[in-house]
């Protein structure tokens, strides 16, 4: 997501760096470029106006064209203008009410709603400790009662039980009751979608709102619709009242304007994103770490936050330890790569790191992605124990049976033997330097003389 508004704004960035002082007619044509890039991702034109106009009455001003470094400061202005079409602060999830908490999840079909019901409920049973039921009233979409009970089962959170012919609003008043009597701390109720807005969806919705009087009504918005995204939210807010809107799929969208455009528009905050497929590629929306991805400036908080959570403790200290006695072998490498896939892959960190946009473009010039990594991983697990253990025994007939049991050519084997010696090479040095050496010479003592 945003991707290419990432790209362009950072090279805009890149080149305001360059210059010692600004003039008026230098702000503008940045801004111009801004405005530009900005209607590529697909903002709304309104918003993009809006956006402009208020970053040029700051950015021209005594200040900006005297300061030390007006570059940086133009780029302060337009990250906090950013932030403040964004929402400011991160929205969570209200709970605040007498158990349950009802959350009614609203949205057109094929939005991604059921899923997002479920990745909400992971994220309040597993992360908040939560107890919580969900309830599907979706009696039109063939299978989408069965759909959630199986989300359900796979992440562990309880579902209502199925009664056939039941009507939505017998649904609601049944779940309700179950989640009073059997003490549930939320209940998420997902309802029907339909292809295209119309009078009775919004109606039906009307209703289960009015009986179970929810304290958060989200709206899942389809991240790929764009613009058609931020006039379906702006409809349901006028006729249910929106609390939230939920971005789905926002790793399938490289432009991003839904979501500047959404908050803008409706004066609905965002507050969740689905990340992907799996019920923890979940987050809260943080409007201030969003802008710094946007701007190239990285997201480190959401970075570590990402490693604690992915990152098993035990395997970490161990494979600290192995690096540091320079014992790194190809089981370790493949362990190091499934902890990188559970962080969001090359990409996902890449995208959290400052500065790394122009490296993350070269490394996917290079084909350096995340299938090169599952290929890697397949690799290695396709040797035996004692070949993991002992890279330097993979002769031609052993390289030959490992790359077809792994569905992959020699050559894979032989770039993944060459990035394995090189890591091992810089564990070697830094064994070799020590804590003291490490700190007095820098990174640049452990790249290889040919890079240096």
């Amino acid at each position: 997501m945003f991707d290419n508004l990432s790209q362009r704004l950072t090279g805009i960035v890149s080149r305001l760096r360059g210059r010692g002082a600004l003039t008026e007619a230098d702000v503008k044509e940045a801004l111009r470029e801004v405005r530009i890039a900005l209607l590529e991702a697909d903002v709304s034109l309104t918003v993009v106006k809006d956006l402009i106009q208020k970053i040029q009455e700051q950015a021209i001003g005594q200040d900006i064209l005297r300061g030390i470094n007006p570059g940086q400061l133009v780029i302060k202005i337009v990250h906090d203008h950013l932030v403040e079409f964004l929402g400011q602060e991160v929205q969570e999830i209200e709970l605040k009410a007498q158990p349950p908490a009802v959350i009614l999840m609203a949205g057109l079909q094929g939005s991604g709603k059921t899923t997002m019901s479920s990745k909400l409920a992971y994220y309040l049973s597993k992360k908040l400790k939560k107890k919580v039921l969900m309830a599907s009233l979706d009696i039109y979409r063939p299978a989408a009662r069965e759909q959630l009970e199986t989300l359900g089962k796979s992440i562990d959170v309880a579902t209502l039980p199925i009664v056939e012919s039941e009507k939505p609003l017998v649904i609601t008043e049944r779940a309700l009751k179950v989640a009073r009597t059997e003490g549930y701390d939320v209940l998420i109720l997902d309802t029907a979608g339909r292809l295209h807005i119309d009078d009775e969806l919004m109606t039906e919705v009307e209703h289960v709102k009015k009986l179970a009087n929810p304290v958060e009504t989200i709206l899942v918005a389809d991240a790929m619709t764009g613009q058609d995204a931020v006039l379906i939210a702006k409809t349901f807010h006028e006729r249910i009242g929106l609390t939230g809107i939920a971005l789905s799929r926002i790793d399938g969208d490289a432009r991003g304007g839904a979501a500047l455009s959404i908050r803008a528009v409706t004066g609905c905050p965002l507050k969740i994103l689905g990340t992907g497929e799996r019920a923890d590629q979940f987050e809260l929306f943080h409007p201030e770490r969003i802008a710094g991805r946007i701007l190239g400036m990285g997201d480190v908080v959401s970075l570590v936050e990402k490693a604690m959570e992915n990152v098993n403790q035990e395997d970490a200290e161990r494979l600290s330890k192995k690096m540091q006695s320079g014992s790194f072998d190809l089981d370790d490498m493949a362990l190091q790569l499934q902890q990188m896939g559970k962080m969001g892959g090359i990409g996902g960190i890449m995208g959290m790191l400052p500065g790394m946009g122009a490296l993350k473009d070269k490394m996917a010039d290079a084909s350096i992605d995340d299938k090169v990594m599952a290929r890697q991983i397949a690799l290695i697990r396709a040797m035996t124990p004692w070949e993991r253990k002992n890279a330097k025994i993979l002769n031609a007939s052993r390289k030959r049976r490992i790359a077809k049991g792994s569905g992959s050519s020699v050559q894979d084997l032989n770039r993944l033997l060459k990035s394995y010696m090189q890591m091992s090479d810089v564990m070697k040095r830094m064994n070799k330097l020590g804590k003291k050496g490490l700190m007095r010479q820098g990174l640049r003592a452990l790249m290889p003389t040919k890079m240096m």
